[in-house]
């Protein structure tokens, strides 16, 4: 496992430089490899809690749930970040084809861009929203994103698709994964929960999509043709501060401080930092904030 870890960790300096291990792969070819360099610092792989894993990057996180009856990924990360995330799976000990649904959050490239290649890989399923998975097929945003025209594209998934359905469960092996529509930074982003257990205690464990007001330059949340967008941003807001929730990831850690408590799990901080039942709610009010804080820019008196 040492040596898979050190494996990983230099295929991820690859990775964050843009390289191409192995020749070029059309699936994992670099996207915007300088930018997406600061997402793409190595991180070991380590269990969080129970049956679920981070196999992801200081800057971006992908979780890993072993169900007894195969594996459950969220999110697949970048393209050029695919050999690392298979790496860091084959150091826990699994093989690729355990790995049998890809929950995907939101379909831009940074948390998406590696589905394709990933899916190929492993042959999992991908499990989208409906939105989400019309985005994944064409590889390109819609019109209706708020970063229509500053996001690259991004590979096609091609195999095979699930539609998630808000609130119905997807249940393999042990686990059942709940979708939670949370749309807004998105027209199709989902969040996830589960339980996990450990030691005959049980959590809540979310996965939370992007929820921050970004777009394209030029974009206004306050123009009347995208008070729907703000509308959906708050509805999901308010619904991931009422779900159960004890253990939080997010898409991009910094969002929830997610990185610091990383870093103290390594140290071998106890208790377990994950462990919080107020970070969903501490989430929400920040990007509630965040929401405020771009419409007042906009001109928009504070509620």
């Amino acid at each position: 496992m040492h040596r898979a870890s050190r494996a990983a960790i230099l295929l991820s300096a690859a990775m964050a430089m843009g390289a191409a291990p192995g020749g070029d792969d059309p699936l994992t070819r670099p996207i915007a490899a300088d930018f997406a360099a600061r997402w793409l610092g190595p991180q070991p792989p380590k269990r969080i809690y129970g049956d679920t894993y981070l196999v992801g990057f200081r800057g971006m996180s992908v979780a890993l749930i072993d169900t007894g009856a195969g594996l459950i990924l969220i999110d697949a990360a970048l393209p050029q970040s695919v050999p690392v995330l298979e790496a860091n799976i084959r150091a826990l000990g699994f093989r690729l084809r355990d790995v049998k649904l890809i929950l995907s959050t939101e379909p831009h490239y940074d948390h998406a861009g590696g589905l394709a290649a990933l899916a190929r890989d492993t042959g999992a399923t991908v499990v989208a929203s409906a939105d989400a998975a019309a985005v994944l097929r064409r590889g390109q945003a819609g019109v209706d994103d708020p970063q229509f025209g500053d996001l690259p594209g991004q590979p096609r998934v091609r195999g095979r698709m699930r539609i998630a359905h808000d609130g119905q469960g997807i249940r393999l092996g042990q686990v059942t994964v709940m979708p939670l529509a949370t749309p807004g930074h998105t027209p199709g982003s989902m969040s996830w929960r589960w339980r996990s257990c450990e030691r005959g205690r049980c959590l809540n464990m979310v996965f939370a999509a992007s929820l921050n007001p970004v777009s394209a330059a030029g974009y206004r949340f306050s123009a009347p043709e995208h008070r729907p967008a703000v509308a959906s941003l708050r509805r999901s807001i308010a619904r991931l501060a009422a779900v159960p929730c004890d253990v939080l990831f997010t898409a991009h850690p910094d969002n929830s401080g997610g990185d610091a408590k990383f870093v103290r799990l390594e140290a071998g901080a106890r208790p377990n930092p994950f462990i919080d039942a107020a970070a969903c709610r501490a989430l929400a009010a920040r990007q509630s904030r965040v929401l405020d804080e771009r419409l007042t820019q906009e001109g928009v008196p504070a509620r």
